[in-house]
């Protein structure tokens, strides 16, 4: 992230700006300033920070897909949750989002892991962590980020409608109190990740149901083929 400017899709900054004064995030920029002059990697590359705002402007948002921290090695992080770029290996929770999408839509299995084409029709794919510190994994958490995707949640919440949330996990169920249920669709179930996708994330059919439902509010539905 550039000390003097901010790369952010215009939509968003009109959404965002007032965080970007607060304490907290002068904080977190200079956070991110030290630890790369201490020489320290951080992940994904700073013009990649802000990915699932600028491919996915406000006004077109239709689907929230929420995770927890950017992947933490190396080629990975590109910053869209769930996904990395082509020629990395695709990661096990991926893999388990494929295999639930083939199952429920069925696509075939991607052989790359590249969400663009999600983020591209209006599916916001945010991490409530935008950065890592390389192979150290959850090492930002603690450093402010959560305030500002907090507030992008709240902002998509508060100025929109009939957008599908998809929450899997107890970290991004607990995102739904940012969310106004009685204009928004909120689907929960289990993280795809290997350790518990068998309890629920297998078989919940949120593809489907997504479209069904952007459908039904007149919306375009998603093309889940990457």
């Amino acid at each position: 992230m550039a000390q003097s400017k901010i790369l952010l899709h215009e939509s968003w900054l009109n959404q965002l700006a007032s965080q970007f004064n607060q304490p907290y995030f002068i904080a977190l920029r200079k956070f991110l300033v030290e630890e790369k002059r201490k020489g320290k990697t951080i992940y994904p590359p700073g013009n990649l920070i802000f990915n699932a705002f600028n491919l996915c402007p406000f006004n077109e948002v239709k689907v929230v897909i929420i995770g927890q921290d950017p992947y933490h090695n190396v080629g990975q992080a590109h910053g869209l949750c769930f996904s990395v770029l082509e020629g990395v290996k695709v990661p096990p929770s991926l893999n388990n989002i494929y295999k639930e999408l083939h199952t429920d839509v069925g696509i075939e299995i991607p052989d790359h892991g590249n969400l663009s084409n999600w983020a591209k029709q209006g599916v916001l794919m945010l991490n409530a962590m935008l950065t890592v510190e390389a192979h150290q994994p959850a090492s930002h958490q603690k450093i402010g980020w959560q305030n500002l995707t907090d507030a992008a949640i709240k902002a998509v919440s508060e100025k929109h409608s009939n957008v599908v949330f998809l929450l899997w996990g107890s970290y991004a169920k607990k995102k739904s109190e940012l969310i106004d249920e009685s204009k928004h669709h909120v689907l929960k179930s289990p993280h795809p990740s290997p350790f518990s996708a068998h309890t629920g994330f297998f078989g919940n059919k949120h593809f489907s149901k997504t479209n069904t439902l952007l459908i039904k509010a007149n919306k375009q539905p998603i093309n889940w083929q990457v």
